[in-house]
């Protein structure tokens, strides 16, 4: 009697043991399914306010997705995609020829179109300028406001710093790759222009269309006509100063990188493009 009650016991024990093995593996299993996606996403302070913005609904819509955005520039979200330190790199200009060579398996994905405008402190009383006066400015040539048509001042001069995309394409198309003048104050991020010259009468800077906040955005003279900066003069070309914007991954983007990236290009990620004052590329 005592042998077969000691048998009936255990065979209960080892019952117990393997239901709650069982529990414990379900719980496990249920853990991983629910375990977050994370992906990092960084350079362009351009493309960022897009980046920010879409990571907000798109992890809205999943919820165990995590979604680092970080600025940077151009150049170190080309350089952190190629070398696969981040998942997307955030470029507003195109690839150089020794990015190309040197991370030949980068993928860009258009997502946005953007302008470059040209801003003052809105004290200022100049409202347009010519593509030649703008090169005088910021190659030295002109450094007072009343060579341009505007008031005694002198002009402080306020740029990006070489890692920047928006940097890059400036000083190819309105510098014809002169060089800068050395009294140009240089900043790592399109906010940090917008700041200096809401809070400097003299400022003369240029930034992306997102940052016109407290600032005053010129109009360029082209052949005689005054071209302001407007969504529909930019989409139609009539504001010449204007650039692709992109995504960078290395190779065809997976899993949450894929998904993030077609969000972006959903009907729903372009209305944020829009609302962020960029040029939507669909729809």
């Amino acid at each position: 009697m005592t042998g077969k009650s000691l048998s009936g016991t255990t065979t209960v024990a080892v019952a117990g043991i393997l239901v709650v093995l069982l529990m414990m593996a379900g719980c496990l299993g249920n853990d991983q399914t629910a375990a977050p996606e994370r992906i990092t996403v960084t350079g362009s302070t351009t493309v960022l306010p897009i980046a920010e913005q879409a990571r907000e609904a798109f992890e809205a819509k999943e919820a165990s997705a995590e979604i680092m955005v970080s600025g940077g520039g151009s150049s170190v979200g080309v350089k952190a995609a190629g070398e696969g330190t981040a998942d997307i790199g955030m470029s507003s200009r195109d690839l150089k020829p020794e990015e190309t060579a040197g991370y030949p398996d980068l993928v860009k994905h258009h997502i946005a179109d953007d302008a470059i405008l040209l801003i003052v402190n809105p004290e200022n009383s100049v409202e347009s300028l010519t593509l030649d006066e703008v090169r005088g400015i910021y190659n030295g040539t002109y450094t007072n406001w009343n060579q341009v048509g505007g008031s005694e001042a002198q002009i402080v001069v306020v740029g990006r710093d070489s890692a920047s995309g928006t940097r890059e394409f400036f000083s190819e198309f309105v510098m014809d790759a002169e060089d800068f003048t050395r009294t140009q104050e240089e900043f790592n991020s399109n906010g940090g222009i917008q700041q200096k010259v809401s809070q400097t009468p003299g400022a003369f800077g240029y930034v992306g269309l997102g940052y016109t906040e407290g600032v005053k955005p010129l109009a360029l003279d082209v052949g005689g006509t005054s071209v302001r900066p407007t969504l529909q003069n930019i989409k139609d070309g009539t504001y010449p100063i204007s650039r692709p914007l992109y995504m960078l991954t290395n190779g065809e983007p997976e899993g949450l990188a894929q998904r993030y990236i077609e969000f972006i290009l959903s009907a729903e990620g372009q209305e944020i493009v829009a609302s962020e004052d960029y040029i939507p590329v669909r729809g």
